[in-house]
């Protein structure tokens, strides 16, 4: 009878720890990643006024964006753009921001 006991009690400490596992497996299933605490923010997008400032003070004194029209400024954007090597979204946050406060 006692060994009968024992056998008992091993196969519902089995099923127990079978449980368990199935449990624990749902769980992790179901659990959020891990976020990664060490990555770097996004870099911070500069304005026109800071791209125009930048990139535009490298070669010549800046210009005031009243000094002319919005259309010359667009002109102005297309050589300036191949001559500086700027990249096409920079060039137009810049004439955007020139455009802003044009000359008429």
């Amino acid at each position: 009878m006692r060994s009968s006991l024992t056998n008992k009690r091993q196969v519902v400490l089995a099923g127990a720890l079978a449980l368990a596992c199935v449990c624990f497996s749902v769980v992790l299933a179901h659990a959020e990643p891990e976020k990664k605490t060490d990555q770097k923010p996004a870099p911070k997008k500069l304005t026109g006024a800071e791209l125009y400032a930048i990139n535009c003070n490298r070669c010549h004194p800046e210009r005031y964006a009243t000094e002319f029209t919005a259309a010359q400024w667009k002109t102005i954007m297309i050589h300036m753009r191949v001559r500086a090597n700027l990249p096409a979204a920079q060039a137009k946050e810049i004439l955007k921001f020139l455009k802003e406060d044009a000359g008429n």
